[in-house]
């Protein structure tokens, strides 16, 4: 059986693996930091020194790409990045087939994590998946029959952009600007400065050694389940929007399993996983209040390297 090679192009990481479709485990699997800061030129310099071993010790038969942003996939063209500069309208298939001599094919990386999860993890014998992780970013990924719902589309299932009720008039009020990891470190660190002298602050304020620029969520999740009244509320309010999000996807697109990725869905259950199971009970439509699971995807941080893989196989 051929092998492919599957690349996950982040906002804060890149990963590259080889593989077989039908496998859970990546047969290598490379990891590298990204500097947004560099910009994409730095990103793609990378990836062909990651790729030039994996190419020459298992041939593989074509690559799979997983992008952090929204894709033209019939073009094979990255439409923007959120989070790196260089990647607006960039021929990212053509460049592949031109640079490491392969064919290749382009997908958003929630939609080729998504295709990971209901084919591999959570979403096994499901028709109808939705796929989201909640990270430095929000994104999702609907999967039907096993497929992007969303192949032919600009985007499809970008949860994170959706604008938190009607009040929401700046296309910059979005439920990732409320309920990601970044939101809920920003939100922390504003609260700080409006109030630093309560014992919750303080006791935060030391957790990073008073600057609070080094807060990250995994310290506010800590803090949260230790009883830190000012963390634990700021990620309910983050909990609580996202509930509602995601009970407007499932009231508009009926899954029966909603899986959560990312950073932020590994913090503690009571923190996290039961609340948001009670907020999206609390939106959703009565019809399919009985009719869904939600659950944490099964595949870790290899996620869309595994996803890449599978749709290069499919094509």
């Amino acid at each position: 059986m051929p092998c492919y090679l599957g690349i996950e192009i982040g906002g804060s990481k890149l990963q590259l693996g080889i593989s077989q479709p039908d496998q859970l485990l990546l047969a290598k699997l490379v990891r590298h930091d990204i500097n947004s800061q560099r910009g994409a030129g730095e990103i793609r310099q990378q990836i062909l020194a990651a790729a030039a071993a994996l190419l020459k010790e298992y041939q593989p038969a074509r690559v799979g790409i997983g992008f952090g942003g929204p894709v033209d996939a019939a073009s094979g063209i990255t439409t923007t990045s959120h989070q790196v500069e260089g990647w607006d309208q960039f021929p990212l298939v053509d460049w592949c087939r031109q640079e490491l001599g392969l064919p290749a094919v382009l997908g958003n990386d929630c939609d080729v994590a998504g295709l990971a999860e209901a084919t591999l993890g959570a979403g096994q014998g499901c028709r109808r998946v939705f796929y989201l992780t909640v990270g430095t970013g929000i994104g999702g990924g609907l999967l039907v029959d096993g497929r992007s719902a969303g192949a032919c589309r600009p985007a499809i299932a970008e949860i994170g952009h959706l604008r938190p009720g009607v009040s929401a008039s700046s296309s910059q009020q979005t439920v990732e600007s409320r309920a990601s990891g970044r939101a809920i470190e920003e939100a922390v660190r504003k609260r700080l400065g409006q109030d630093s002298q309560s014992d919750a602050a303080r006791e935060l304020l030391h957790a990073c050694q008073n600057d609070s620029s080094l807060l990250n969520c995994e310290m506010i999740a800590r803090a949260a389940s230790a009883g830190n009244p000012l963390a634990g509320q700021v990620i309910a309010e983050a909990v609580e929007t996202l509930g509602w999000a995601i009970a407007q996807v499932i009231t508009i697109t009926a899954p029966e399993i909603v899986v959560v990725g990312g950073g932020v869905s590994l913090m503690d259950d009571q923190l996290f996983l039961e609340p948001l199971k009670h907020q999206v009970s609390r939106f959703v439509f009565g019809p399919l209040a009985e009719s869904y699971r939600i659950c944490r995807a099964m595949l870790g941080e290899d996620v869309v390297v595994q996803g890449a893989i599978a749709l290069a196989a499919a094509e």
